[in-house]
């Protein structure tokens, strides 16, 4: 129970959230803080031992692996102890197995890791990676190679090596990590579960799902057994768990663990965390996939009610809420929910961001596809309304059009200015999701204009002139983007052009498709006829 309740404490007051949503400066913080002591030294008994590493293993997920990284925690961090003589000593420290380490090694190994942290907060992953090196080494010479200090130190390279998907240099010195803990304090040591989660992580983000399983079931193996079974660290590694047996198809079982695991950080009122919030996503993607679109609708909601208690309509996380439910409310059918919900997020985001955000230009969109399902659930009972519908889709898809024109062009500009002038950051997904809402926003439009032609009666062979250019205009805006293969070699940004392509090629007769270029590189090129 000493050990339980004391190793609970520590991982309550030292532990890294994984709730947490990073920006890059906080993307790479670190688990530890320091507490030197200038004077005095410090004695650890064999009664404390355990207090004296942790190696934080938490991550942020959603609907897939996050790249942040925790580092490390210093091996004399928060060791306190009643043996503290006070005395004013300095130069000395003693170890755990009796033996005597000069200070000089402790600052030196101390700065190392400290300025090493701080070029990594920066991005300095070069000046990061020597400085981290130097650390390691030092540890080695200073506390013997076998020392836990050894394994903090191989921890925080792991982890550098891990964020530069240098994985062939990460995972030795992982595995010499959990060496060292295990021979230090034990193969059931608490140490041994948060370095052995931290090795699944490894392993999950490299999608080597049998050994990412494997790990994270002897973390929670150990946490159960020293924190208790309704310990959020148990929590963490069973949510884990859950992601990597999802990915292998153990749906069931997966379910399981992710639910019991938002369970328990709702017992331990973190019911409102974000990292509650992010499970519950996780959850109804995995419900959405599934086509179980009630469980989905269901976690939904309980979503949008906790954005909305917590933060209000005012922040961009709640609208987003909103508009996943609404999405999921139009695909169950529920069109008069789905779009009352869209219409709030409309005006919550115009209020929120300027009126070309690319995001207005999705949310036009959704509305868009709204007013077309109004006009099908019109047309056999009241014609003129089923076109008054198409208006106003028509309209919406306009807008979005040209908003996802003039987000190009803009990130366009942006990417041929000089580089020291240029716009870090999401530009890149911004631009994704810009020409994504675009080819969609075109091939809506040529929808909508079949749908007018079949609503006055007018089709009797003749082309739909409106519908053409919409479609023509979807593949040439695919064209001109498609020499940037991050584009080319998108699958959602294929997709869509497809669609277009086909209904071309279906409706008009008027194009093929270059099957030389569909074996080579995946995709369909368009080539007029001679």
């Amino acid at each position: 129970m000493f050990l339980r309740v004391t190793a609970s404490n520590l991982l309550k007051k030292l532990r890294f959230p994984s709730s947490h949503s990073f920006s890059f400066s906080e993307k790479f913080k670190l688990s530890s803080s320091y507490q030197t002591q200038a004077n005095g030294w410090r004695v650890l008994n064999h009664r404390d031992h355990f207090l004296w590493i942790l190696i934080s293993g938490h991550v942020a997920m959603s609907l897939g692996i996050s790249s942040n990284t925790v580092f490390a925690e210093d091996a004399t961090t928060g060791a306190s102890s009643a043996n503290d003589s006070g005395n004013g000593l300095i130069g000395l420290s003693k170890v755990e197995d009796g033996s005597i380490v000069s200070n000089m090694h402790t600052a030196k190994w101390r700065l190392f890791t400290d300025k090493a942290r701080e070029f990594f907060l920066q991005g300095k992953l070069d000046e990061a990676e020597k400085l981290f090196l130097s650390a390691l080494q030092e540890a080695k010479e200073g506390f013997g190679q076998r020392d836990p200090h050894v394994a903090s130190a191989s921890n925080n390279l792991a982890e550098l090596y891990r964020v530069r998907r240098a994985f062939d240099k990460a995972e030795p010195l992982y595995l010499e990590a959990i060496n060292i803990l295990e021979e230090s304090f034990g193969p059931d040591d608490i140490r041994v579960g948060t370095a052995a989660h931290n090795l699944g992580q490894f392993y999950l983000g490299q999608r080597k799902m049998e050994k990412a399983r494997l790990n994270y079931e002897r973390a929670l193996k150990i946490k159960r057994r020293v924190l208790g079974y309704g310990h959020s660290e148990c929590a963490d590694t069973m949510y884990h768990l859950g992601v990597v047996l999802y990915l292998q198809g153990k749906e069931r079982d997966a379910e399981a663990l992710i639910q019991d695991s938002i369970k328990m950080l709702e017992e331990g009122d973190e019911g409102e965390s974000t990292v509650c919030i992010r499970r519950l996503r996780y959850l109804s993607q995995m419900y959405l996939k599934s086509h179980r679109l009630a469980d989905a609708e269901m976690v939904q909601r309980k979503i949008l009610h906790i954005m909305e208690l917590s933060k209000g309509w005012n922040s961009l996380d709640t609208v987003v809420a909103a508009e996943s439910l609404a999405l999921t409310l139009q695909a169950s059918s529920n069109i008069k929910d789905s779009k009352e919900l869209l219409e709030r997020c409309l005006n919550a985001r115009k209020a929120l961001l300027p009126g070309d955000h690319i995001q207005i230009g999705g949310n036009l969109l959704h509305l868009a596809k709204v007013a077309m399902l109004d006009s099908s659930q019109h047309k056999k009972l009241d014609v003129s309304r089923a076109k008054d519908d198409l208006d106003v889709a028509k309209d919406h898809l306009h807008n979005s059009i040209r908003i996802a024109h003039q987000c190009l062009d803009k990130l366009s500009k942006q990417k041929d200015r000089p580089k020291k002038y240029s716009v870090p950051g999401d530009s890149r997904k911004e631009r994704h999701a810009a020409l994504i809402i675009l080819l969609q926003s075109l091939s809506t439009l040529s929808s909508v204009e079949f749908a007018k032609q079949e609503l006055q009666e007018t089709q009797g062979g003749n082309i739909n002139l409106e519908a053409q250019e919409a479609l023509l205009q979807c593949i040439s805006v695919y064209k001109e983007f498609a020499q940037d293969k991050s584009i080319a070699d998108s699958p959602e940004i294929k997709n869509e052009y497809l669609s277009c392509l086909k209904r071309a090629q279906n409706l008009f007769g008027n194009y093929k498709l270059d099957e030389e270029l569909a074996n080579q590189k995946g995709f369909q090129k368009l080539n007029q006829k001679s």
